[in-house]
């Protein structure tokens, strides 16, 4: 396992680029606001948190969708995005552009340090300003409830 990093940038009106990263690899994936990207990537990972054994998260970008899909194995995760086509096919039509085995607690704290740092950098107004939506301020705060309480 190795240190987990990601990185979520807003690019313009309604548009976000996602970088996730390890001591491997790395894949850039994008995002629209036709979705609830933020808010699903941070109830996925609440999800496993409270022992979901697999949560998905999906974001589209027109008409290219990546797809996370994450599989617990007791205190470890293994995170995989694929590259799809259009949202609406399955798995298997899909291409990965990264995977990595994490620990829940590894995951857990990128997805939280990845959203204090957007909250940092843009501020609640700033964040609807680029983002057209409201920061995800509950699914954060619950994600952080759940690594807590873990």
């Amino acid at each position: 396992m190795a240190d987990l990093r990601l990185v979520w940038t807003l690019s313009g009106h309604g548009w976000a680029e996602c970088t996730v990263a390890d001591a491997q690899a790395e894949a850039e994936t994008t995002a629209s606001d036709i979705t609830t990207a933020p808010e699903d990537l941070l109830t996925a990972v609440t999800r496993l948190l409270t022992g979901e054994g697999e949560t998905r998260a999906q974001f589209e970008a027109e008409p290219t969708a990546y797809r996370w899909i994450f599989f617990r194995e007791g205190n470890d995760v293994w995170i995989r995005v694929l590259e799809l086509p259009d949202g609406g096919k399955h798995d298997n039509a899909g291409t990965e552009i990264w995977s990595s085995w994490q620990s829940l607690e590894a995951v857990a704290q990128a997805v939280i340090r990845c959203f204090d740092e957007v909250m940092r950098e843009y501020g609640v107004s700033g964040y609807r300003g680029k983002w057209g939506e409201h920061f995800p301020a509950l699914e954060l705060e619950a994600l952080r409830r759940a690594w807590r309480d873990k």
